[in-house]
């Protein structure tokens, strides 16, 4: 059956439950809020409906906040009755075509969608993405790579950014904040991106992630290699 669309009060949208990519009033969103002033939404939301009769947007934060800023009162919706699992994975595969995103939130969306791949396989949610097959023959590291601008290896060790603590994670993030280059992510990069945050050589913040290590800041899988 084909999509219907529907104009909904802005106030009956709600943001998807954790949701890993912030809504930044930059330059990008005010050419948004611009254009939603003069040509409306081009390009309509999606959203599931809630238990209480609002909804909950899976494709479209953006947007809605554009179209508060631009003082519309609904915004266009493809409303979708599908559960919490298949919606996680639509929601990340929209979301992360996104300009300037940055580690944290990439590597949050991408455990986010492979948790929901895993629950909706029946498999009990890790780290590590290569964790079998589902009914296809496709393994969840393949599974997670379809739809998304990166390939499995590269989303996989954006997972592993999700096992740092918030403050080395922050070190990530503004070390590599709009870089346009293949991320490498591992020991030796953390040590160059503390290095050049703490103003310090590289032996020196060597041997601070090393005391970080030591007292658990830096969480280690065990037995994994």
């Amino acid at each position: 059956m084909a999509d219907t669309i529907k104009e909904i009060p802005l106030e009956e949208l709600h943001p998807f439950p954790d949701h890993p990519l912030g809504v930044r009033d930059d330059d990008t969103m005010q050419q948004t809020v611009e254009s939603v002033r003069e040509y409306g939404v081009l390009v309509p939301g999606i959203a599931r409906p809630r238990e209480d009769g609002s909804f909950e947007i899976i494709a479209g934060h953006r947007r809605k906040h554009a179209c508060e800023l631009a003082g519309l009162k609904t915004m266009p919706i493809i409303v979708r009755d599908i559960d919490q699992n298949t919606a996680t994975i639509i929601m990340v595969d929209s979301n992360l075509q996104r300009e300037n995103i940055l580690p944290s939130e990439k590597a949050k969306a991408y455990k986010m969608k492979l948790e929901a791949i895993k629950r909706r396989a029946g498999r009990p949610s890790r780290n590590s993405v290569q964790v079998g097959q589902n009914f296809d023959g496709k393994s969840s590291r393949e599974q997670i790579a379809e739809n998304s601008p990166d390939s499995a290896t590269q989303i996989q060790r954006y997972i592993r950014l999700t096992e740092l603590e918030p403050e080395l994670m922050q070190l990530v993030d503004e070390g590599k904040k709009g870089a346009q280059r293949t991320l490498i992510f591992g020991r030796r990069l953390l040590v160059s991106v503390i290095a050049r945050q703490a103003s310090c050589d590289f032996a020196l913040a060597k041997a601070s992630l090393a005391t970080w290590q030591s007292r658990g800041h830096l969480r280690q899988r065990q037995g994994k290699r």
